[in-house]
């Protein structure tokens, strides 16, 4: 996909800005100290980041702000669906996992899709930060970062919510199934 394909319309802009102003106001408890008039000006002079969280959204991924560096002046989304984003599921962990596959391979894979959103996938602390704001993943899963040692002997981790306690999990990244996608990040 060339950079002009990854470009909204002026329609598609005002639309995906004006979904962001509703989930931003209607869980103002995400972002108490926060005004949306500073994230929408960020976003106005971003034209390929709201690309990226148009695509959040037409995946299924709710994003929201939920954190906000005042050094940097960085606004981070965050996908906040409730179960992992159902437009990105049934997906391996990443091209190496869906190569090594001889039958019923994936469409996809979780790394892949995150390159192509222009968003990282959530690491296991990002995961667990999420939490605070919610309870997610209560019947999902999702992909997150894995380290490089776990990845070289054949494996992926991804996190759920279960008994009001977070789980991080082990599988072969090969692996896929309906229930598991991945949650993603984008800084503004």
């Amino acid at each position: 996909m060339t950079n002009n394909e990854k470009q909204l319309s002026p329609e598609q802009s005002e639309e995906i800005i004006t979904v962001l102003r509703e989930r931003f106001e209607k869980n103002i408890d995400r972002h108490p100290e926060l005004e949306w008039s500073k994230v929408e000006a960020k976003l106005k002079t971003n034209p390929e980041k709201l690309w990226s969280l148009h695509e959040m959204e037409r995946t299924g991924g709710e994003p929201d702000v939920i954190d906000y560096d005042t050094e940097t002046d960085v606004y981070t989304f965050y996908d906040c669906a409730v179960e992992s984003p159902k437009g990105r599921r049934s997906v391996c962990y990443d091209r190496e996992a869906l190569e090594s596959r001889k039958k019923h391979k994936p469409e996809n894979t979780a790394i892949d899709m995150a390159t192509d959103m222009g968003i990282d996938l959530l690491t296991e602390e990002q995961y667990r930060y999420l939490q605070e704001f919610g309870s997610f993943d209560n019947k999902a899963s999702s992909w997150v970062q894995t380290p490089d040692p776990i990845r070289k002997r054949g494996g992926a981790i991804f996190c759920d919510r279960r008994y009001d306690t977070v789980f991080v999990y082990h599988n072969g990244a090969d692996s896929y199934y309906s229930a598991r996608g991945f949650r993603g990040l984008l800084k503004v």
